[in-house]
């Protein structure tokens, strides 16, 4: 299935994509997408899509998952993104938490911070948690997940790299985590570790790689952190970018406004987001 959530920001409602691509709507059937609503998405798979109401027109994507108590991103995660940022491939994940105020729609626009100097893009494999889980095994990790999604990891790496602290202030500014547009159940995805995955700016590719290319798989990955702390029905796992980001460019390019960035995965959807002097 791919489930999404339309309508405008804080009012959305939970919606279904059906096999033409339209909109169906699923309220009557679950509250919306997000914490133990995520634990039962396969009592969906019942529901004749046909049966739902019909969303008209073409209302606004919101994110495709609500209520998520951690947004965790994965560092590093693409040996050549690593090699192109200067930085070793690290020997364990590394992972930081990006702020949950950060995400919105897929086609929300990315908000430049008024003292951006150098704000930046990464197309990322999103995971969504379906159902807790602590000290996991990879055999069991991947029956924890919800579904699958895109998401732009946008970074300011002035505020990340060059301000004294941890990276989380260059990834947490306001709509710095377009997730979307849809949540893909894992039955729709054959292997998360095959996923081609492009980015551009302006219609100019900058990035072209796939989740083949991972460093630390998503199995991996989920069986990692649950050694730390419990994963929860709406956590967000963000696994890293493959190389082209503006940062490791000769010479550097960065986002300013009126700029255009489109990106997607196969299978998953695509974004497009118009940069916007906050």
């Amino acid at each position: 299935m791919k489930l999404l959530r339309y309508g405008p920001q804080g009012q959305e409602k939970p919606g279904l994509l059906d096999a033409e691509g339209q909109i169906r709507d699923l309220s009557a059937h679950i509250p919306d997408l997000g914490g133990e609503v995520l634990t039962t998405l396969d009592s969906l798979k019942s529901i004749d899509p046909a049966s739902l109401p019909l969303v008209p027109g073409s209302p606004r994507i919101g994110p495709c998952v609500t209520g998520t108590g951690k947004f965790i991103c994965i560092g590093l995660n693409y040996a050549d993104h690593a090699a192109e940022s200067g930085l070793q491939v690290p020997p364990e994940p590394v992972f930081f938490m990006k702020a949950t105020s950060a995400i919105c729609g897929p086609d929300d626009p990315i908000l430049i911070p008024r003292t951006s100097t150098k704000t930046d893009w990464e197309v990322e494999l999103g995971i969504v948690i379906g159902k807790p889980g602590k000290y996991l095994t990879e055999a069991e990790a991947l029956s924890h997940v919800a579904g699958y999604c895109v998401i732009n990891d946008v970074s300011e790496r002035a505020f990340q790299m060059e301000r004294a602290g941890q990276w989380t202030k260059g990834k947490s500014c306001d709509n710095f985590g377009q997730t979307g547009p849809w949540l893909v159940t894992p039955d729709e995805v054959a292997d998360p570790q095959n996923l081609p995955m492009w980015l551009t700016v302006n219609g100019q590719t900058m990035q072209n790689g796939s989740t083949r290319t991972m460093v630390y798989g998503v199995a991996h990955v989920i069986a990692y952190l649950s050694q730390f702390f419990t994963l929860h029905p709406g956590d967000i796992i963000s696994t890293g970018t493959p190389p082209g980001v503006g940062m490791g460019m000769k010479p550097p390019h960065y986002l300013k406004a009126g700029d255009v960035v489109e990106l997607g995965i196969e299978g998953l959807g695509t974004q497009k987001q118009v940069c916007v002097q906050d």
